[in-house]
């Protein structure tokens, strides 16, 4: 289990905004050793992300940095009531 904290941010483009979490490169490690026989389309690795007691699963997608950046839906941030610039404390489980 990987356990990080770092800040949601919000990423805007011509087709709309995504908020992400960064899973920075010293703790993606076990992601990319994971990901060598369970890896997706792009490189993304599936995960189960917990933030403040609200569980979903998703996939990670790796940086050119060496990190991965985590996607977290409106839902999620909902239920979590958090909002980009919020600082998350959030744990991965590698599926």
């Amino acid at each position: 289990m990987i356990t990080i904290t770092a800040p949601l941010w919000l990423w805007s483009g011509e087709s709309g905004s995504w908020h992400f979490v960064t899973v920075p490169e010293e703790e993606a490690v076990a992601i990319r050793a994971h990901g060598l026989l369970h890896r997706g389309g792009l490189g993304s690795v599936k995960v189960e992300a917990t933030i403040k007691g609200v569980t979903w699963r998703t996939w990670v997608f790796p940086q050119k940095t060496g990190g991965y950046i985590l996607p977290v839906k409106a839902e999620v941030r909902r239920r979590a009531a958090i909002a980009a610039g919020d600082e998350v404390t959030l744990t991965l489980e590698l599926i």
